[in-house]
């Protein structure tokens, strides 16, 4: 079956979804967590092929993003599960108007139809993206990296079991077999098949995704996010909230890249940051932390010079670009010209200054005194995401059930005529 074809199979499975109410659609996401649980064997066997055939040609940071144990698999099932908890939106009515002709003219959620996800080696996406799909009323077409891709097969295959179990139609969920470049290109001119393309990965995927898509595709996730510490920041604060937007899950997309400080502090404060993220990590075990650095910063703690593109990298490793600045104002500058619109962070204590920086910077999450890293569906309250977009229409930040949705106008009328 070619590429097309299956999305034109998994698009017509659509009518069984048609008329599930909520307690349906649950049934088949809690079918669906206890069937990725019952297939934890055959999923764990598949990783470890994934990661034995990967290691050696991708970093230990992105060996991270790929690996799945017990633990992994049981937080994908329970998000498969925080899905289902959550209210079920399709059909709700977000508006309604009477004319003074007498028409009732309701603004009314609906799906979007067959939602396509081309994604690289995170294996949690395929499961919420099956499950957000699912709950919001769509079908479901996958396209994994190849380095993933024995680990997403066995993973679709317990979610499709666990429809199959509750009563549904196994084909509103599918996974495309070939990972060559010509299946990403058949999803990405689908059109009049594809209702929606998200890509999930890297730079690289989501430009050629965004050039070469004729069909709705919404630009997710590249995170040159930034961490801005004011001089009127409480620095013990600044150096948790650097350290964990940094360090503690480089390879993910709200993790911080580029640190801005107040040049009022920053001579107290980068001794301090050399110390917590290079020297008392590689005496903790832990991979320290390089720290590329800008002229100024340079001149007050050892580190690597900083290049012409280190301020626009997503490194997605254990790197941190360093510059020094005078002002809030100018800190907002730099986030505007080197951001890609994930997220921000202020620390400061001066609530004007805060309300500067968030004013400023434009975004999709603007934080004061919080780590990037919250930048989450679980965190937003969304059950999951199906991805972070960098856009504003038609969904910018975490995607949840909302954003898989768009609206129709129901017109009630008693034979009026125009």
């Amino acid at each position: 079956m070619t590429t097309l074809e299956l999305c034109k199979k998994t698009r017509d499975a659509r009518a069984s979804l048609a008329s599930a109410d909520r307690a349906a659609k649950d049934r088949l996401l809690l079918s669906m967590a206890d069937s990725l649980l019952a297939a934890a064997p055959d999923i764990l066997a598949a990783n470890a092929q994934d990661m034995a055939a990967a290691r050696g040609h991708i970093t230990d940071v992105m060996l991270d993003r790929l690996y799945l144990d017990e633990k992994r698999l049981a937080a994908m099932a329970d998000g498969v599960r925080a899905i289902a908890a959550l209210p079920d939106h399709t059909g709700r009515v977000l508006s309604e108007i009477c004319r003074p002709n007498g028409l009732v003219i309701q603004k009314v959620q609906v799906p979007l139809g067959l939602v396509a996800i081309i994604y690289e080696s995170r294996p949690n996406v395929t499961s919420d993206a099956a499950a957000l799909a699912l709950k919001s009323g769509n079908t479901c077409i996958l396209r994994s990296g190849k380095e993933a891709h024995r680990t997403a097969c066995a993973i679709v295959s317990a979610l499709k079991g666990g429809i199959a179990a509750a009563g549904g139609d196994p084909e509103i969920l599918n996974i495309v077999e070939d990972t060559t470049h010509q299946s990403a290109a058949d999803i990405m001119t689908a059109k009049g098949v594809v209702d929606l393309l998200i890509p999930r990965g890297g730079a690289g995927l989501i430009r050629a995704c965004v050039a070469g898509a004729t069909v709705p595709c919404i630009e997710t996730g590249t995170g040159i996010c930034h961490v801005y510490v004011d001089a009127a920041a409480d620095l013990d604060k600044a150096l948790d909230i650097v350290e964990n937007a940094k360090a503690s899950r480089p390879s993910v997309c709200n993790a911080e890249e580029v640190l801005l400080v107040h040049s009022a502090v920053a001579a107290d404060f980068l001794p301090r940051l050399q110390k917590r993220l290079v020297a008392d990590r590689a005496a903790a075990g832990k991979p320290p932390v390089e720290l590329r650095l800008d002229s100024r910063a340079a001149a007050i703690i050892p580190g690597t010079p900083a290049g012409e593109q280190d301020f626009d990298t997503e490194f997605l490793n254990y790197i941190l670009a360093v510059r020094v600045v005078d002002s809030v104002a100018e800190a907002v500058a730099h986030i505007a010209a080197h951001s890609t619109g994930h997220s921000d962070a202020i620390v400061t204590e001066d609530p004007a200054a805060a309300d500067v920086f968030v004013a400023g910077v434009d975004s999709a999450a603007v934080y004061v005194n919080a780590s990037t890293r919250f930048t989450d569906g679980g965190e937003f309250g969304l059950g999951c995401e199906m991805g972070i977009s960098t856009q504003k229409l038609h969904a910018r930040g975490p995607m949840g059930l909302d954003e898989l949705s768009t609206y129709k106008y129901v017109i009630r009328g008693s034979g009026q005529i125009r």
